[in-house]
């Protein structure tokens, strides 16, 4: 592999593994608050499923950038501007409602994701994307099942899911973003095609809004910059509290 094409797939690795690593934090914060017991360790476990992808994904990192970096100098060691998450994974918890959406929108977009990611020409890659697929099958039906239920049940589940999703609609499209790092694994056989993923996760999520008896926004500003390090400023609170222990005792170990 030439340094080129090396230095895209790591680049490639961080955007999968930051995404799953800051939306694992973001469900670990519904840990003990979550609405019912059974749902607060559903949600503890779909936290811990994702950090476990970031994990595997850093360390291939490190493997690609030979410089001895290991999975816990990407996730505490970088500032805001080097994170390169889906910018949806970022925003509030919200309700439960607003929750679950987040949740039924980026899983969506794993799933078609890992899907193709399975037949990519790097083994590692492969691997990966094939574990990571077994859990993130669980995270779409659990929450297209919820999106479903709150939609089309009362008066105000309806309502607080209709105001979540005028909130992270405008997100969606970052998600698409194309740029050189995709084109060129896309070209070397590593990376997947971001357009037919689209289409996939286009139908995929006017049949569960359909079934939720939600309309999916039209005509809405879409907010993109994650390929770029671009955040909104939720981005440098997560960080601040997550990095808190190494920032303050660099090195430090249990």
């Amino acid at each position: 592999m030439n340094t080129e094409l090396k230095k895209s797939l790591l680049t490639y690795c961080l955007r999968l593994a930051d995404t799953s690593h800051i939306l694992g934090q973001r469900l670990a914060e519904w840990c003990g608050h979550g609405p019912v017991l059974e749902e607060d360790i559903a949600m503890t476990n779909i936290s811990l499923d994702h950090i476990g992808q970031a994990r595997a994904f850093y360390t291939y990192a490190g493997e690609l950038e030979a410089n001895g970096k290991s999975e816990d100098d990407y996730a505490y060691l970088r500032d805001a501007r080097d994170y390169y998450n889906l910018l949806i994974a970022e925003q509030p918890n919200g309700d439960f409602g607003k929750t679950m959406l987040r949740q039924f929108f980026i899983s969506t977009f794993q799933y078609y994701l890992y899907t193709e990611l399975c037949h990519s020409s790097n083994k590692t890659i492969a691997a990966l994307a094939e574990k990571s697929l077994k859990e993130v099958t669980y995270h779409v039906r659990h929450s297209q099942d919820w999106i479903i239920r709150l939609g089309d049940g009362t008066s105000e589940s309806k309502q607080r899911l209709m105001d979540a999703l005028d909130d992270l609609w405008l997100y969606t499209e970052d998600m698409f973003d194309i740029d050189e790092v995709d084109n060129q694994l896309l070209k070397a056989g590593i990376g997947a095609d971001i357009k037919k993923i689209k289409s996939l996760w286009d139908s995929k999520v006017a049949e569960v809004l359909s079934l939720a008896t939600l309309d999916i926004p039209q005509n809405s500003f879409m907010i993109k910059g994650s390929r770029e390090g671009k955040h909104s400023e939720h981005l440098g609170y997560i960080l601040a509290e997550m990095q808190v222990l190494q920032r303050m005792y660099p090195g430090v170990t249990w």
